[in-house]
């Protein structure tokens, strides 16, 4: 005989069935989780191929944007490669360094940041070079060779321009100069001696008035970058020291001339 419902039982949606059905909000709560759970994964998984294509254009774009120092030390008389100590770092912080034991160099720069070269060997004066990315060639590559003179030698300083008669140093003359003063920044102990020499043509007192006035300007311009003025001694020569002695246009130039001479390092 089927059991009878009571007049509550009907009101009562668990008697006669086998399941009740999930509350509604249980539904949605689990549907929220599940909707959130897949939703994020989406979003890590974006993440993850954001950083991903970033990484490989960062990494790209280092590429491109690298430049190599490249050069070689030699013997300023022979030409003949040098084995030299040869030291680099980033001007003005020094925060990138490297070192090579060889006869030639190459390494990358990146950015705007100039580097100073500085190659040592024995029996030669130091040298210190300054390269930058301004100088940069078709092959993306900055070329600096560096010639060293045998100690006790001068230096002779090629690129130091005077307007003529004068002694008011060419703005184009900065960049070897600048070399001058770090390599007597990285190495203290460096005195020198400059050396001024005219060519041989004119009144010898008005020359040698000149070639003192010349000196004394190179040394005014190292002073105020930084260095010692008691680290520098100058001597003038006037026309007395000519390098060639025809009496070419040539000639002369090459004996108008600012010499460096090491006296301790």
């Amino acid at each position: 005989m089927p059991e009878r419902k009571t007049r509550l039982d009907r009101f009562n949606p668990h008697v006669g069935h086998q399941s009740a059905p999930r509350d509604i909000h249980s539904i949605s709560f689990v549907s929220l989780l599940n909707l959130f759970y897949f939703r994020g994964m989406k979003r890590l998984i974006f993440i993850l191929c954001l950083a991903w294509v970033v990484s490989l254009v960062n990494a790209q774009t280092a590429q491109i944007d690298e430049i190599l120092a490249e050069g070689k030390v030699s013997d300023s008389r022979t030409g003949k490669g040098v084995k030299a100590s040869i030291r680099y770092s980033s001007v003005p912080t020094g925060s990138i360094f490297g070192r090579f034991n060889d006869s030639t160099f190459s390494f990358p720069i990146f950015g705007t940041a100039k580097y100073q070269i500085t190659a040592t060997a024995e029996g030669y004066n130091p040298r210190t070079v300054i390269v930058d990315p301004k100088d940069i060639d078709a092959n993306r590559k900055v070329m600096r060779d560096i010639s060293l003179t045998p100690k006790g030698e001068t230096i002779v300083l090629n690129h130091l321009i005077f307007a003529q008669g004068k002694a008011v140093i060419d703005p184009k003359s900065y960049p070897e100069l600048d070399e001058l003063v770090q390599m007597m920044k990285e190495n203290t102990k460096i005195e020198i001696q400059l050396e001024g020499h005219t060519d041989n043509t004119g009144v010898p007192k008005s020359n040698l008035e000149l070639s003192q006035k010349r000196v004394d300007a190179v040394k005014k311009y190292i002073v105020e970058k930084g260095i010692s003025k008691n680290r520098i001694k100058t001597k003038a020569f006037g026309g007395s020291q000519p390098l060639r002695n025809e009496m070419t246009p040539e000639a002369r130039a090459a004996n108008r001339r600012v010499e460096l001479r090491i006296l301790k390092d």
